[in-house]
């Protein structure tokens, strides 16, 4: 939760480091009002560190901030490719390090927002990660089971053997997956294992909006899923498919791939608003478990 005292001692501190605020938390708990509400106070710049808001034309289903939200606040990385390219964690922070410059240049102190933690952390830590040079067989092997018994299936394998990082990634991102997989067969070490050798690159101010009540945060997530439907989701989803494939990368994330089932006849409308509930539960569930380190800083 935000505290003004720590907020001040925060802002008046000397330091050497340049200065980061970074507001996280779990789906649908009040991040980017409580960005917006900072970054007014301050004269700020919002970096969106959310992977499904970098999309174009995926508004409704992501929660994306409307320009009347923004209160005139300058958000940056929303909207930045289309829903049939796929986004690599390595481009978007080589995309928002030239931002962050451009505000420190400013004077000012960038405020990065959003749940996506492996955004977050490429910007905020200096990892010691050894380059792994891809390994073929390896490769080939995991994408044959991929392929046989679904994306599922090796996630629940990454899952076994680096819990934390599999939080954080949904099984439809199975090059993230394929990756993880084939740095531990060659190194013996997880990702996590690795990224615990890190150091923080910022004098940074960590801060959550969710106050740790799940149960409301799961009503919330429901509430604001209805709503989304209310106000139009269906219909963005049809037009998306006018110009865009179902399997586009986009279209696989939270909110859209499950509308897409329903608009082939293979569920009912009620069936389908219960599972994207369900999946964003589940979201949020993933963005828990990862976001815990912050609460140590």
């Amino acid at each position: 939760m935000f505290d003004e005292s720590k907020f001040k001692e925060f802002l008046e501190k000397k330091t050497e480091k340049q200065k980061i605020i970074v507001v996280y938390g779990p789906t649908a708990c009040g991040k980017t009002d409580l960005a917006i509400k900072i970054a007014k106070s301050i004269n700020s710049e919002i970096i969106s560190t959310d992977s499904r808001q970098i999309f174009k034309y995926l508004d409704i289903g992501t929660g994306k901030v409307t320009e009347n939200e923004k209160q005139g606040i300058i958000h940056h990385m929303i909207d930045i490719i289309e829903p049939d390219r796929e986004y690599s964690v390595g481009e978007f922070k080589v995309e928002a390090e030239k931002i962050l410059e451009n505000i420190f240049k400013k004077g000012k102190i960038p405020i990065l927002c959003g749940g996506t933690g492996l955004y977050i952390d490429s910007l905020i830590y200096d990892f010691k990660i050894p380059k792994v040079p891809a390994d073929a067989r390896i490769r080939q092997d995991l994408e044959f089971e991929r392929e046989k018994y679904g994306n599922e299936f090796i996630w629940k394998k990454l899952q076994e053997l680096d819990p934390e990082y599999a939080s954080e990634l949904h099984p439809n991102n199975y090059r993230y997956v394929i990756r993880a997989l084939e740095v531990k067969m060659l190194t013996g070490k997880s990702k996590t294992d690795f990224r615990e050798e890190k150091t923080l690159k910022y004098e940074i101010f960590f801060v959550t909006p969710y106050d740790g009540n799940r149960a409301k945060l799961y009503e919330k997530i429901d509430k604001r899923i209805k709503i989304m439907f209310e106000t139009g989701l269906l219909e963005e989803i049809q037009d998306l498919l006018k110009k865009y494939n179902k399997n586009d990368f986009g279209m696989k994330t939270i909110g859209y791939k499950e509308i897409v089932d329903f608009l082939e006849g293979n569920m009912t409308l009620d069936e389908c608003i219960a599972l994207v509930q369900k999946n964003n539960r589940n979201y949020a569930k993933r963005q828990l478990t990862w976001f815990r380190r912050y609460e140590k800083n």
